[in-house]
């Protein structure tokens, strides 16, 4: 059922993209700053209770939905309830519209488009950047989406549907996200009701150790697709020149897979909660040293969109050899 899931919700995904205005997208914030309201007292011990409640209750419903569904009625509506779920926490076209525009500026030659679509996209000041670095920032930003919309997601809905809790990994990992960018301190969502500095440090350290596997084996599908042996001695040499460790592994992998030198400043983002500190470091990506590798060029954005999709490619290719050797034994 995985298999079929994954395929379908990607297959919709391309054909009928959610928009980013879709009502779909308001529950989930609605949802963290009720909970942030009502449980975050700035101690400790309610930090986890409030990030417990914020992420594990929805993905409790996802599975309870997927047990009634599946004994009441049958597996195909608890196939389409999978279907449904993936549709909404899965997708390349959440992010691949503004790196397509960038990208399309840069092959016309048009750099300053190109700034003005990086800085819309990731709210961050781009006007003095030269051509190499746009590139370099567009192949980060784009690496770690494509791991967070699309491999993170795969990685935990596959674990957990294995287990038969069928959509709960897909609902589980996006809502960590969500909850770690939302009551991140520089995120403009949480202006009106700031998250507690107990609150901010539980998410962010749940989020790192939910997204601890995934971010390996996004880093491993992209050796495999691309050059493994410098895939490999980046993610094991470089990895720890990016600050956040689990995006080091996969932009580590990603500059060696197809040779490109990724890290060094990162770009600099306007603070929403503090206007008045100016400009400060993205925390995306944050400050880290270069990795080895040739200059960025705009023929490595091709590079990166053929290194995602031929991951994707592996991913299917096992979860369908998984399937149908289920079926048959």
């Amino acid at each position: 059922m995985s298999f079929f899931a994954i395929l379908f919700a990607l297959l919709i995904e391309q054909a009928r993209p959610l928009s980013r205005s879709d009502p779909i997208h308001a529950g989930p914030r609605a949802w963290a700053l009720s909970v942030g309201r009502n449980f975050d007292i700035g101690t400790g011990a309610n930090a986890w209770v409030a990030w417990s409640i914020a992420v594990l209750v929805p993905s409790i419903v996802a599975f309870g939905m997927h047990f009634a569904l599946l004994h009441w009625i049958g597996w195909p509506a608890a196939l389409l309830w999978n279907v449904a779920v993936l549709y909404f926490t899965l997708g390349f076209r959440q992010f691949s519209y503004h790196f397509t525009g960038i990208r399309d500026a840069l092959e016309e030659g048009d750099a300053e488009r190109a700034r003005m679509r990086l800085a819309e996209w990731k709210q961050v000041e781009a006007g003095e950047l030269p051509r190499s670095e746009i590139v370099r920032h567009v192949i980060e930003y784009c690496v770690i989406a494509a791991h967070r919309h699309v491999f993170g997601v795969l990685a935990w809905f596959s674990v957990l549907a294995a287990l038969g809790l069928g959509p709960t990994g897909a609902v589980l990992y996006r809502m960590a996200e969500f909850v770690a960018r939302y009551w991140s301190p520089r995120s403009r969502a949480v202006s009106a009701h700031a998250a507690s500095v107990s609150l901010q440090q539980a998410s962010a350290k749940a989020w790192t150790v939910v997204d601890w596997l995934p971010a390996r084996l996004t880093a491993m599908s992209f050796a495999v697709v691309g050059s493994f042996e410098e895939a490999i001695d980046g993610w094991r040499f470089h990895a720890q020149r990016f600050p956040n460790d689990n995006d080091g592994v996969i932009l580590a992998a990603t500059a060696g897979a197809i040779n490109v030198r990724l890290g060094g400043e990162a770009l600099r983002a306007k603070s929403d909660l503090e206007p008045h500190q100016g400009w400060e470091a993205n925390p995306e990506i944050g400050d880290s040293d270069s990795t080895p590798g040739r200059e960025p060029e705009v023929a490595h954005l091709r590079s990166v969109v053929g290194l995602v999709w031929r991951s994707v490619v592996v991913w299917m290719l096992l979860l369908a050899l998984l399937t149908f050797a289920r079926l048959l034994g």
